[in-house]
């Protein structure tokens, strides 16, 4: 893929106001219009989800989004609309070397393709949509420290061990404060957690931490939980960036909190059902942060 096609209204008061607008109702109508044009040129079936950034509930007919899913024409049609709308969530689709469908500012959306595709719909014009084609390739994935260790049996029967003392386990599947998810491992569920989670995700593990509310914590990301952490998935609420008091955070319920660096300690990747891992996510800590701890 060389060639990007960046679709973006022509209408200021879209760029500025987007869903709010006016005119936004006929841009998307076109924009549905440029994407299936070029879909069908690009001879695609389906679209794989990657990078996807999750900062709001999910809405009920995303609920099984996840990286590596492959979602039909339409419902991928759709989650472009919601991203250029600003209403998200947000991901990267794909069909490796043949297209690539990412979002951008002011309601834009970006396209990447093949010489050949860009050829056949150069003759594109459109009333609200102002289409500009550009020598460009996907930017690779900015990864300087990617996880290399793998969720696998060895993984899965340390974190049993370590079950023996009191044991948080965090699956990230996906960037962004409600993109995961938090459970309490024990000897008698460690099994069952490492089924539950999902392929492409990243998970921490950190036993014996510290979970005592104190002010220090407020200044960076952290976690807060609701007391009783019986074993299982766990109630709980993301404060990226932090907060401002703790009365903020404990007023809400949340009696517990746990600074998010805690859990660079020890990481790994779920791999898909055949074993490989397909997902990249950068250490959140130091260079051996996908080690157990001593």
């Amino acid at each position: 893929m060389s060639k990007e096609l960046v679709l973006s209204p022509r209408s200021e008061s879209v760029r500025e106001e987007l869903a709010d607008a006016e005119a936004w109702d006929a841009y998307v109508a076109e924009l549905r219009q440029v994407l299936g044009v070029v879909i069908e040129k690009s001879a695609v079936d389906v679209l794989e989800v990657g990078e996807l950034l999750v900062g709001e509930p999910l809405p009920d007919k995303y609920l099984d989004l996840r990286n590596g899913a492959k979602l039909r024409i339409p419902q991928a049609i759709d989650l472009v609309e919601g991203m250029a709308a600003g209403r998200g969530p947000y991901c990267r689709l794909s069909l490796s070397g043949r297209l690539q469908i990412e979002s951008g500012w002011d309601g834009a959306v970006h396209l990447y393709t093949t010489r050949a595709v860009a050829a056949d719909l150069a003759g594109l014009r459109y009333r609200s949509i102002v289409l500009q084609w550009r020598d460009a390739t996907p930017e690779p994935l900015a990864i300087s420290d990617p996880v290399g260790a793998v969720a696998d049996e060895s993984f899965w029967s340390t974190v049993a061990k370590a079950s023996e003392r009191f044991t948080l386990l965090c699956e990230r599947w996906a960037h962004g404060a409600y993109g995961c998810r938090w459970f309490r491992v024990t000897r008698e569920n460690a099994a069952e957690v490492a089924r539950l989670v999902r392929p492409r995700s990243l998970v921490c593990v950190v036993s014996d931490p510290e979970l005592h509310p104190r002010p220090e914590l407020l200044e960076d990301d952290f976690t807060a939980f609701v007391a009783p952490l019986l074993p299982g998935e766990l109630a709980y609420r993301a404060y990226p960036g932090g907060a401002d008091t703790l009365t903020e955070v404990t007023g809400e319920g949340f009696s517990l909190m746990l600074a998010d660096s805690v859990m660079s300690g020890w990481c790994a990747v779920v791999p898909d059902s055949d074993g490989v891992n397909r997902a990249q996510w950068e250490s959140p800590g130091e260079p051996d942060s996908d080690h157990p701890p001593a």
